[in-house]
């Protein structure tokens, strides 16, 4: 069967009717009752039979609710819970009315007998707490307008109870329509209860149980909204979504009573009742063009009202209260009644309108599309951008936002609604809206907001409008300061402008922070410098890291503090603290060696020191701190800087100094002393020397020349300034007696020179000299410094007294003499012991390395015929500790062990030689009988001797050769083929092992 529909909306279908099920009441009757939930639908037939489709599993029941009750029943109302599987279903009968209740798990429905004669015409479910398993609580309404409470488990087959909570005792009316909804507040629950009758709808709210909340109503008046008019089938909807009701909507007689629901706002009202209930409607039955016909039945979606008016179904917006469709069903031409009526599934969000046979499904086609549309002709516009699907219905919304404030002049809130849009105007478009009505503020307002609005990635067009902008702003600031040189205006009103000028130029700095990234440099500083403003141009300069800018533009200004800490920031380079270094010293020396000194190792001295001549050229008074002093010596003492620049500085300052402590110290402090091997100064001597002349500072001179290790010209030069800095020069030279004995000398001839033409105890004086020296000199010494008229008797003592001293030092030298005489006897005798030394050798002894005897005769190599031998028996080596080696074995043993390379070829080569030159010596004297060569045998013993303190120094059993085997491996790598002989295999898999026993 085919639907035919007419399309108010300019998106096309909204809803869609479709035919669901033929024959849905299985020959039980005719269908009387529907209700839906979860794809589940329960139809009640008039033969008093329930039908369940479900949808999910295309499966159909048949419940019987008048089994062994004979006459006429049928089924007044079916409810279904939201989940599908609690079903409540009210029959008539000639005898009274009785109520069932069916769980989708049983095989038949319960009756509920404590309802029995209780015709219910309406059921409200608590969304929140239905379990599968239980109800929880039910609210029942009835036809004589009573409300009850009721609760099944699945497990108990009954009901647990059955409370009367309320009864309608002022308007005698029957319950048509019933809803229920919960809200948390705290730890407790707060119920809120709709009930409408024909002619009104009531409200319930209160905290704790539902019977707490009905009972609370004995005491205080009951709330309800009456509307004139009547109608037999009054209904009460409410839209659920994700399991909590958002609006509804009363089918009353005058018309459609609706609102939304808000279970978190505050109480509305003393009592409470309208606690929830917000954005109150009406909908008149005149607007729907059928004069006194009011809907049959009627369903709640989203946003719009389903209407059943004959066999038509008006879609009615909720919103604009406009009908944008109309649904035609085409019932079964045996139908007599048309169609009976509307419910809803909402959990799954269809529709279903049903006759006496077929069930039809109304679906919806995203039926918000057009919202935006509704909420905007309504100018609801925040309303209608939430409802905007794409960017074009958005730009739609703002240009009538900007429209609407452009032409009622309020240009900068257009501004900020046409910056919002990016299709339907250009920019062009918009900024030439503002340019010909002379709103610059707005425009740069308009420019300011699409700058928000533009992505990062069109950079080009960001640069152009942030130029632009930029230009509005220094326009804005000129006309303002044009404004405030007129003169012409009051106090109050040049205070506002003044407030109005700081605020928009702190707004352009802002802008220009903001911005700093996208505004091209150049074009920039040349808007500002063009429009004189050189505050901004440096604060832009820094934003931009142009530091050479800012701080030439604050020391001309004389801030040197400012400029300063421009120097200081991390991203600076130092070269500009050094290129700008003579100009602060010179603008403020305290700040900028303060700054300086804060850097630390971060600046190098010896860059600043042109800086510092610059300002040592300028007068100073002396009490004045002298700036370059502090900071030199905070590099030299503090830094431990290593500069000679920066040491030869520091010395010239000192140099100039009037007291020469500073000098001096700084001269004796050995600043390389932590280093290895470092220098003691690493100022330049010579350039001290030659300064500290130029400036007299003679004692500081001497210090330089003892540095230098020039002692003569330093104790020369002390003897001019005095006398015990001279002696102390002098004294100063230990490793050279010679050297200081000739300091001293002249030490003396000066003190001798002093004393002369003096009376005689002047010149015991310049005796008594000669015990500060610490007998270093004799009266011989100074002797030719003292006139030749001088009587002997002044140097008696003296004379003595070193002759006794000479005298003294003879006998010691005899008696060292006789010391060594007797050594050296000694010794000879020692030597003519070592010739006669000997050790016995047991017969049996055997060689620590072939393990053959000592003392067999023939069958080895002779190493040398030079060797001392015994017939025939081979040479061999006997060492202090016992032990005995052939001396073939042990030079063998030797130069394997021996992990010198050099050393074991060195062995063998002296073998070699040795061997070449005792054959030559054979064949030169003929066989001679005695073995004795009649050459020179010194050649011989030389290259003996060395073959003996070559493998002989020491026992090798005994001595460092045996201590370093320690550390060779047990298996040496050429013994690998012997230890893989040793390895154990493992058996074949398939030998047997036989036992073996062994008796004893």
């Amino acid at each position: 069967m085919d639907a035919a529909a007419a399309a108010f909306a300019p998106g096309g279908h909204l809803f869609s009717v479709d035919p669901l099920e033929r024959h849905a009441a299985r020959g039980h009757g005719v269908v009387t009752s529907m209700a839906a939930g979860s794809d589940v639908i329960v139809l009640g037939t008039s033969r008093g039979w329930l039908v369940r489709h479900d949808f999910s599993f295309e499966d159909a029941h048949d419940l019987d609710l008048g089994t062994g009750r004979s006459g006429e029943h049928s089924v007044h109302r079916v409810f279904l819970d939201p989940g599908g599987k609690h079903c409540v279903a009210t029959v008539v009968h000639p005898g009274g009315a009785e109520t069932y209740y069916h769980h989708a798990r049983w095989p038949r429905p319960k009756l509920l007998p404590r309802l029995r004669n209780v015709l219910v015409n309406a059921v409200a479910w608590n969304r929140q707490t239905i379990t599968e398993a239980s109800t929880k609580e039910v609210i029942l309404g009835t036809e004589d307008g009573q409300i009850f409470e009721i609760a099944v488990d699945e497990a108990d087959k009954k009901e647990k109870y059955v409370k009367s909570l309320f009864t309608l005792s002022e308007l005698q009316e029957g319950i048509k329509g019933l809803q229920m909804e919960t809200a948390v507040v705290g730890n407790a629950t707060r119920f809120y209860v709709m009930a409408v009758t024909p002619t009104r709808l009531y409200s319930f709210t209160g905290i704790g149980s539902l019977e707490t909340v009905f009972a609370s109503y004995s005491d205080r008046a009951i709330h309800f909204m009456e509307l004139p008019g009547d109608i037999p089938n009054s209904e009460l909807h409410f839209f659920i979504k994700q399991r909590r009701a958002k609006h509804f909507g009363w089918l009353s007689g005058a018309g459609i009573y609706h609102g939304e629901l808000n279970f978190g706002a505050q109480h509305s009202s003393t009592s409470g009742d309208e606690n929830f209930v917000e954005n109150k409607g009406f909908f008149d039955y005149s607007k729907l063009g059928e004069s006194g016909i009011k809907p049959r039945s009627f369903a709640l979606s989203e946003f719009h009202f389903l209407l059943l008016i004959r066999d038509k179904i008006k879609v009615v917006n909720r919103i604009s209260q406009q009908i944008v469709e109309e649904l035609i069903v085409d019932s079964s031409p045996e139908v007599t009644k048309g169609i009976i009526g509307l419910c809803s599934d909402a959990s799954t969000g269809l529709f279903y309108a049903y006759d006496e046979n077929s069930i039809f499904q109304i679906s919806s086609s995203d039926e918000g599309r057009d919202m935006w549309q509704v909420y905007l002709d309504m100018k609801e516009y925040a309303t209608a951008l939430s409802h905007c699907r794409n960017s074009f219905q958005r730009d739609q919304v703002y240009l009538v936002q900007a429209d609407t404030a452009f032409n009622t002049k309020e240009y900068y809130i257009a501004a900020s609604f046409y910056a919002k849009m990016n299709y339907i105007l250009s920019f062009e478009e918009i900024s030439l809206k503002f340019i010909s009505v002379g709103e610059q503020d707005a425009l740069r307002t308009f420019l300011l907001r699409r700058l928000d609005n533009i992505t990062k990635d069109d950079r080009m067009q960001i640069t152009m409008i942030s130029t632009w902008a930029t230009e509005l702003y220094l326009d804005k600031i000129n006309r303002l300061l044009l404004e405030d040189g007129t003169g012409a205006t009051s106090n109050a009103v040049a205070d506002s402008k003044d407030s109005e000028y700081r605020s928009i130029v702190n707004e352009f700095r802002a802008f220009l922070s903001d911005s700093k990234d996208v505004l091209d440099e150049a074009t920039t500083m040349r808007l500002l410098e063009s429009y004189g403003r050189v505050d901004e141009l440096v604060y832009f300069a820094g934003l931009k890291e142009q530091h050479e800018i800012v701080v030439h533009h604050y020391i001309q200004q004389g801030e040197a503090r400012k400029a300063l800490e421009v120097l200081q920031r991390h991203n600076v380079l130092v070269d500009l603290v050094y290129k700008f270094a003579p100009d602060l010293i010179m603008l403020d020396a305290y700040e900028t060696v303060e700054s300086w000194m804060m850097a630390r190792n971060k600046l190098n001295p010896g860059k600043l020191i042109p800086a510092m001549m610059r300002y040592m050229s300028e007068p100073h008074a002396k009490n004045e701190t002298h700036e370059v002093i502090k900071y030199l010596e905070f590099c030299v003492k503090d830094l431990n800087n290593e500069d000679p620049g920066v040491h030869n500085l520091l010395l010239s300052l000192y140099a100039k100094k009037d007291d020469e402590s500073q000098l001096l110290q700084f001269l004796d402090t050995k600043f390389g002393k932590g280093q290895t091997n470092g220098p003691e100064f690493f100022y330049d001597p010579k350039y001290a020397l030659r300064l500290c002349l130029q400036e007299k500072r003679m004692r500081a001179c001497v210090r330089i020349y003892s540095m230098m290790s020039m002692h003569e010209e330093a104790v020369a030069l002390a003897l001019t300034v005095d006398l015990e800095l001279a002696k102390a020069e002098a004294d100063k030279v230990e490793d050279d007696e010679e050297l200081r004995k000739k300091l001293w000398l002249k030490v003396a001839k000066h003190v001798i020179e002093q004393e002369k033409g003096v009376k005689r105890e002047n010149i015991k004086k310049a005796i008594e000299f000669l015990s500060e020296t610490n007998n270093l000199l004799k009266i011989e010494d100074i002797l030719p410094f003292f006139p030749d008229f001088v009587l002997i008797d002044d140097f008696k003592e003296e004379i003595c007294k070193s002759l006794k001293d000479y005298d003294s030092q003879i006998d010691q030298l005899k008696q060292e003499m006789d010391d060594a005489t007797r050594g050296a006897d000694n010794i000879r005798s020692d030597i003519g012991a070592l010739a006669q030394r000997y050790t016995v050798i047991d017969r049996e002894e055997e060689c620590g390395v072939c393990k053959r005897k000592i003392l067999t005769a023939g069958g080895l190599h002779q190493v040398g015929r030079s060797y001392t031998s015994t017939g025939h028996m081979a040479p061999f080596y006997v060492f202090p500790c016992g032990h005995a080696f052939h001396a073939n074995c042990l030079i063998a043993h030797v130069t394997r062990c021996n992990s010198s390379q050099t050393q074991a070829e060195k062995i063998l080569d002296l073998q070699k030689r040795l061997s070449l030159m005792d054959r030559k010596a054979a064949k030169e004297n003929g066989g001679n009988m005695n073995g004795e060569s009649i050459i020179s045998a010194t050649p011989i013993d030389k290259l003996r001797s060395q073959l003996d303190d070559a493998v002989a120094s020491e026992c090798p059993f005994c001595g460092d050769l045996m201590i370093k085997e320690i550390s060779l491996p047990f298996i040496l790598p050429e013994e690998s083929d012997e230890k893989a002989s040793w390895e154990i295999k493992p058996q074949p898999t398939g030998q047997k092992i036989l036992p073996m026993t062994m008796s004893i």
